[in-house]
């Protein structure tokens, strides 16, 4: 018998949103939980994060439909709000005071971009917002130039999504010696925040105490950084921060150290890295990408290739789980080049019957519009 994901047979709720909530559902329907998006109905909505996931429409401001929606949580494990501050709140559905009445175990997670307290709180905003006030975005991008964002990935998907996840995890383990369920509450500032611990604390040490883009780490040193090869667009990153691994980059360029540090400086001094970088600029734009590869690989050089995702996916890039389990592997992902968005309603039969026992027509029906509702037995 194959081994069973370690998170079968949890159920879990997942209120529609975008990007950090959907994000937490994929984690957890990966190993192995049962996912039911909750979806408002009429057209998929632009989420394509609906691995291992099924969807039902709910109008939660209908009071039949917000009745379905309350049947299920005593037999509900993990609900992920997405929403801002206060939403569930006017919707009846306040996690203290109905929810976990309703199922002491149920553990609510309430992601938000912004702390749930503080002077940003009711503002709306997105990733390049979370990642500003946490101080991080200030450490990023090139000198005399903007903050550069790192697309949506730090604070909606590390800090936001991932971080839920790890929040779940830890509610899941104090319910298994307490019995109860609790509410974790998980935002991107702090999120975004707790990654930076490391770049914050070196701020007080040379490696990163410089304005922004000239500390070693941040694009300052050149031999920490990206060179377009002969071919234009295709790089090469370069980490060679040990200087023993600095000695075999040097030897796979062809030089010899007093070539690309001038008047006997150390590698080290910031004066030597203006025309350090020319000579590496120049000794890379000599040789395509694939013929540097050919040179690095193999080596302790810190060298390997910036490689693009339509490559990747024509070369039959391998994806595989976030971490690999011996005992009890996750689900082999299913959203590797292409996501699929959820209909609403996709899937949500097979859930209901699963978790509750339900079908149409007896517990449920289905309106003209698409939105599930719960059926008034006592008018049968």
């Amino acid at each position: 018998m194959a081994p069973k994901p370690p998170l079968s047979g949890l159920r879990v709720l997942e209120l529609g949103g975008l990007a950090p909530g959907p994000f937490c559902g994929l984690l957890l329907a990966d190993w192995g939980a049962s996912v039911l998006r909750i979806d408002r109905p009429g057209p998929p909505s632009s989420d394509l994060l609906t691995s291992h996931k099924a969807s039902i429409a709910l109008d939660l401001k209908n009071p039949a439909s917000r009745e379905l929606f309350l049947s299920l949580i005593p037999t509900t494990d993990v609900l992920i709000d997405p929403f801002r501050p206060g939403v569930l709140e006017k919707l009846g559905l306040d996690p203290q005071t109905v929810l976990l009445k309703k199922n002491p175990r149920l553990i609510v997670v309430r992601l938000t971009g912004f702390r749930r307290d503080g002077k940003y709180s009711a503002m709306a905003g997105h990733d390049i917002n979370y990642v500003a006030v946490s101080g991080v975005l200030s450490m990023l991008g090139a000198r005399n130039a903007p903050p550069s964002p790192p697309g949506n990935i730090l604070a909606d998907f590390a800090g936001g999504g991932h971080a839920a996840f790890t929040g779940v995890l830890l509610a899941l383990i104090h319910r298994s010696t307490s019995g109860k369920g609790q509410v974790v509450e998980a935002n991107m500032v702090d999120g975004v925040s707790y990654l930076g611990t490391f770049p914050r604390l070196l701020t007080k040490e040379p490696m990163w105490n410089a304005e922004r883009g000239t500390n070693t780490l941040d694009g300052g040193a050149p031999y920490y950084g990206c060179y377009e090869c002969k071919d234009d667009g295709k790089y090469l990153s370069v980490g060679a921060l040990e200087r023993q691994f600095y000695a075999e980059l040097l030897k796979g360029l062809g030089f010899k150290a007093h070539e690309v540090v001038p008047g006997g400086l150390d590698r080290e001094d910031k004066r030597s890295w203006p025309y350090m970088r020319e000579v590496f600029t120049r000794r890379f734009k000599e040789k395509t990408r694939k013929e540097w590869e050919r040179i690095f690989d193999g080596t302790d050089a810190c060298v390997a290739p910036v490689l693009e995702h339509g490559e990747m996916e024509q070369a039959g890039y391998d994806h595989r789980p976030i971490v690999g389990l011996t005992e009890s592997p996750g689900r082999p992902p299913e959203l590797r080049w292409k996501g699929k968005a959820l209909k609403p309603g996709e899937g949500a039969g097979e859930a209901l019957k699963e978790w509750v026992g339900w079908s149409m027509g007896r517990d449920y029906d289905v309106s003209d519009q698409g939105v599930f509702v719960k059926k008034d037995k006592s008018k049968l």
